[in-house]
């Protein structure tokens, strides 16, 4: 079940990706305990969920703290897996084209 905090950055995501997040795939944010978010790119139009149990073409584990920090635009994506904060398993592809998505997300 995904806390609240989740909740809200689903209701914030869906809206800022629109109907063509520009993905082609879909991308899941695991932040462990409080739940996950899954933008699935594939449906026409994209959608934002909850991404419990959901299998994904690329799933980035990620600290909700840090993720917030990232959609502010105080932490760069690229730094975050360098400093081993951000974890990528599957389609590194995908996970390159979050930066725009972010980007939209904070208007």
């Amino acid at each position: 079940m995904a806390s609240e905090q989740v909740k809200q950055i689903i209701a914030q995501m869906g809206p800022a990706i629109g109907d063509n997040s520009g993905l082609g795939g879909t991308l899941k944010f695991d932040f462990g305990e409080p739940g996950s978010v899954l933008i699935d790119g594939k449906s026409t139009p994209n959608t934002v969920t909850d991404g419990d149990g959901k299998a994904a073409d690329c799933t980035i584990s990620v600290a909700l703290s840090d993720f917030e920090k990232m959609v502010k635009g105080e932490l760069d994506g690229t730094s975050a897996f360098m400093q081993g904060k951000l974890r990528v398993a599957g389609d590194m592809g995908l996970a390159m084209k979050l930066g725009p998505i972010l980007a939209k997300a904070r208007g």
